[in-house]
């Protein structure tokens, strides 16, 4: 699997080093510019970066190789989060004078944050999980109390038929029971797709972390 050399990125939203980073995965086959607009109905004060996905599928790109849908290939995805953490850690290095770093990503990008996060998560201060699972029985860490005490945005709709259903309720209740999290939601009638309301309660989400 021949990865991207570097991360493809933009940028909206403060451009002081020590403003709070949130960095917004896209959905899988899409791109960077599919996601960067949710920019616009997001605080004011945080920088945005949307980042390409480093596997080209299509006429878009991955962050994993998958074994069906919301299940990511364990050695694809330790390739790929090593892959963004080598990038992360260039740009906003761990512990260093700049502000957190916050993950927030939809679907193939959920899966993809999900992961990250559970592998360090005392690197990040929070993710959102956006109509999306977390990448079970795919090498990363899922027991009990792994995410105690971090923040955690998880949205769904109860008619995506994108995502098995499944697996989004075995997502929802890891985030409200065992993972430890302090895990706001929030739950619709929509499909897979971030509704008005869901955009509003990222944003609050956001302003309060």
């Amino acid at each position: 699997m021949t990865l991207s050399p570097e991360p493809v990125v933009v940028r909206r939203g403060s451009d002081d080093p020590t403003a709070p980073v949130v960095v917004l995965l896209h959905g899988r086959g899409a791109d960077e510019a599919s996601i960067i607009g949710l920019a616009d109905h997001l605080p004011a004060g945080p920088s945005y970066v949307a980042v390409r996905a480093p596997i080209a599928e299509g006429g878009g790109y991955a962050w994993f190789a998958n074994r069906g849908i919301g299940r990511p290939v364990a050695t694809s995805l330790a390739q790929t989060m090593g892959w963004f953490r080598a990038w992360l850690d260039a740009e906003h290095p761990d512990g260093a004078a700049g502000g957190p770093v916050v993950l927030v990503g939809f679907s193939g990008g959920a899966a993809f944050a999900g992961g990250l996060l559970l592998a360090h998560p005392g690197r990040f201060a929070g993710a959102a999980i956006l109509h999306g699972t977390l990448p079970f029985d795919a090498g990363v860490p899922v027991a009990p109390g792994r995410l105690a005490g971090v923040p955690v945005f998880v949205a769904l709709g109860d008619a995506d038929l994108v995502i098995p259903r499944e697996l989004l309720d075995a997502t929802w209740a890891y985030l409200t029971g065992d993972a430890g999290s302090v895990t706001t939601t929030w739950r619709d009638a929509g499909g897979h797709g971030m509704s008005e309301g869901a955009v509003a309660a990222l944003g609050e989400w956001l302003t309060h972390l």
